[in-house]
């Protein structure tokens, strides 16, 4: 039997497995930073309370994170991890694709993000995605890439 995956809003009592698989997600991002990253060091309560929070469950185990908020009619995704034991599952794949229908909803005309410099994977992946590279800044002490994928005219998809 397949297990049963659904994306939903987080709620308050995910704060702790939120925060649990941000750090697991992460954590072998520290030795090639030098320092724990922006999303290790964030207080999930507060996120859940200023930003579009949703994670995707499979059965009942939270396997993956998302973090959106929109600003000036694009949404920024401030944050995507999945707990290392379902990589390589479509998790992430499957949280993108419900931040760009989000963003179509939402009447959004693009998506924005920002990586760290050295997590080349991630910009690999975006790029493979249709994200293209507007700028590198250092911003609160982290050297981050940041990128933007356009929706076209951000029409409500039917």
């Amino acid at each position: 039997m397949q297990p049963t995956r659904t994306i939903r809003r987080a709620h308050p009592e995910d704060v702790d497995c939120i925060t649990a698989l941000v750090n697991e997600a992460y954590h072998h991002y520290v030795p090639r930073m030098g320092k724990k990253p922006a999303p290790m060091r964030e207080d999930y309560r507060q996120v859940l309370a200023s930003a579009q929070v949703y994670v995707l469950t499979v059965d009942e185990d939270i396997a993956g994170v998302l973090v959106l908020s929109q600003e000036a009619g694009e949404l920024l995704l401030e944050n995507i991890a999945v707990l290392p034991r379902y990589k390589g599952q479509g998790i992430g794949k499957t949280l993108l694709l419900f931040c760009e229908d989000h963003a179509r909803r939402a009447r959004c005309t693009a998506i924005r993000l920002y990586t760290h410099e050295r997590m080349t994977e991630n910009i690999d992946l975006y790029k493979k995605l249709g994200y293209l590279e507007t700028h590198r800044a250092t911003e609160n002490g982290f050297a981050r890439v940041f990128m933007r994928k356009s929706l076209g005219s951000g029409l409500a998809v039917q």
